[in-house]
């Protein structure tokens, strides 16, 4: 804290994505092709099952040899390969569910702390910007102090849990087995959630394996498209041709990245196939993924030297503006809205589009970089923190960060921009403060949101948000110090007097080189005062 305000997070170039995922629908399945998809992933879901049980029971106390215990087992019902991509998946969703356990423990953590703080207060007590006040009546405070003590007990629990390395895991999801009591909100048949419930908990999944024909083993896309599955041993007799191999009827030709995934196949390199079920639809997909090489992230000063587009991530739209490289803002503000109401793929979508408008915009601009705020709201999501603000929670909690990132990184990729993530505190404060009412004309109306996506491109930029400093004292000359800071230490004239805003050149020339009239020794007198205004342009010519 400096000053009453925290300090500021350095900006980073945010490093590139490391996988590529396609996809694309099985058609025409027969249903022999359905049947035989079926009962793969039902007994491989079995076998994932048995192995997470089993995992989770080892805890903590799991090694190499276990881990070789547990393969051998699953070896004996499927195949080394099968096993081999049971047992990793495993260990994803177990150091998962770790990592979800640590974020629980740190969200209770943050409440406690908040109920003690505001539990210490007299009842009433005003609050303040960063902080909240005391309760309002005494029996709010007694009911807190109840929550304080559930939390306490919750908190105490998942510490013990963590420390013993027990952790819960539901295969197929959790909120889906909770649906299972609330079928009619759901709008689902017990049937349809039966169906939708085993194909989650199914596993049709191979690792890819680099040197291996067309890069994987036991599901293997021919670059012609056709798709053939290593049945388990005990379903060997469903193979329709040698080796114990059934290919399906149905052929894939990937719309997207499709020359790099032939590129892949033909080069024997790895490439992981997942197959599942849309049960909604009644349709089968098949996932081809790949790692992508490490992409080594553009410095920070070359990320800055074509400009930047701040965007400000709201709820139901992102708020963008172009800035150059000294940190003015040009042209208009940009708004691309998305809705996030709906299914969970109307999302998705409505965040792709917005994406891609953005991006588009920006390799049209020429900007090499977007900045953008580094958000989490973890602590901002608490019902302790902001009490019966339930409204605003529900804002906070709509934004969605986490995909928000993920995609803009690997959108932002393919058109080789850089996303330069920079610290959220006071963009909208300072935005507000410094740019929303100088950018404001009867024809350009700022928002706030707009005003805080300078702030995040000058951030971003390494500009300070505020745009200039003051005149300096005295005679409001360059006697003190240079009257502002937006020229960099490298433009030739920066120590310079700005000349005055006319059409004509210095040395009373007019623009055709013609003097129009002589001096006259009235005006050229040093005593008189001077009548010329200080003037705030933009300086941005270089000598």
């Amino acid at each position: 804290m400096v000053g009453g305000l925290r300090e500021l997070a350095v900006p980073f170039v945010v490093p590139g994505p490391c996988g590529v995922a396609i996809r694309d629908r099985l058609k025409h399945l027969t249903p022999q092709d359905e049947m035989v998809l079926r009962a793969v992933g039902a007994h491989q879901g079995a076998l994932a099952s048995g192995d997470l049980k089993a995992r989770c029971a080892d805890g903590l106390e799991h090694g190499a040899d276990t881990w070789a215990a547990r393969k051998r087992e699953l070896t004996a019902r499927s195949s080394s390969r099968i096993a081999g991509a049971i047992t990793k998946a495993t260990h994803d969703q177990w150091a998962l569910a770790r990592r979800c356990q640590a974020a629980h423990i740190q969200n209770l953590a943050a409440g406690i702390r908040t109920l003690r703080h505001r539990l210490s207060l007299p009842v009433g007590a005003p609050g303040t910007k960063r902080a909240a006040g005391g309760y309002r009546s005494k029996g709010e405070w007694f009911r807190k102090s109840r929550r304080l003590a559930a939390l306490k007990a919750r908190h105490a629990a998942a510490v013990a849990e963590w420390q013993a390395g027990r952790v819960r895991v539901v295969r197929g999801g959790r909120r889906l087995l909770n649906t299972r009591h609330h079928l009619t909100q759901a709008q689902l048949t017990e049937d349809q959630w039966r169906e939708r419930w085993k194909a989650e908990r199914w596993f049709i999944a191979a690792d890819g394996e680099s040197g291996k024909r067309f890069g994987n083993e036991t599901i293997r896309v021919t670059p012609d498209g056709k798709v053939s599955i290593k049945l388990p041993a005990p379903l060997a007799h469903l193979a329709n041709t040698q080796h114990g191999r059934y290919v399906l009827t149905s052929t894939v030709a990937f719309a997207h990245r499709g020359a790099d995934w032939a590129d892949r196949i033909e080069a024997n390199r790895a490439v992981a196939y997942r197959i599942h079920l849309d049960t909604e639809r009644g349709r089968w997909y098949l996932t081809a993924s790949w790692q992508r090489p490490v992409i080594r992230t553009v410095p920070l000063e070359t990320a800055r030297a074509r400009g930047m587009i701040g965007v400000d991530t709201n709820a139901d739209h992102f708020a963008a503006y172009r800035l150059d490289v000294h940190g003015n803002p040009i042209g208009d503000p940009r708004r691309f809205p998305y809705d996030l109401s709906g299914s969970a793929g109307h999302r998705d979508a409505q965040i792709r589009h917005a994406l891609t408008r953005l991006i588009n915009w920006a390799v049209r601009a020429g900007v090499a970089a977007i900045g953008i705020e580094d958000l989490d709201f973890t602590t901002e999501k608490t019902r302790e923190k902001h009490g019966r603000r339930k409204r605003f929670r529900q804002l906070v909690s709509g934004i969605p960060t986490g995909k928000l990132k993920a995609r803009l990184v690997s959108m932002a990729a393919e058109h080789g921009l850089s996303i330069v993530a920079v610290d959220p505190a006071y963009t909208s404060l300072w935005g507000a403060q410094h740019w929303q009412k100088p950018l404001t004309t009867p024809r350009r109306k700022m928002s706030r949101h707009d005003a805080a996506g300078i702030a995040i491109g000058r951030r971003a930029l390494g500009h300070p948000v505020r745009r200039r400093t003051a005149p300096p004292p005295h005679d409001r000359s360059d006697r003190a110090r240079h009257r502002t800071v937006q020229a960099g230490p490298g433009h030739r004239g920066r120590e310079g007097t700005r000349p005055p805003t006319t059409d004509r050149p210095p040395g009373g020339l007019s623009p055709n080189g013609t003097r129009t009239r002589e001096p006259s020794a009235s005006k050229t007198v040093r005593d008189a005062p001077s009548t010329q205004q200080w003037v705030q342009d933009s300086f941005t010519h270089t000598g």
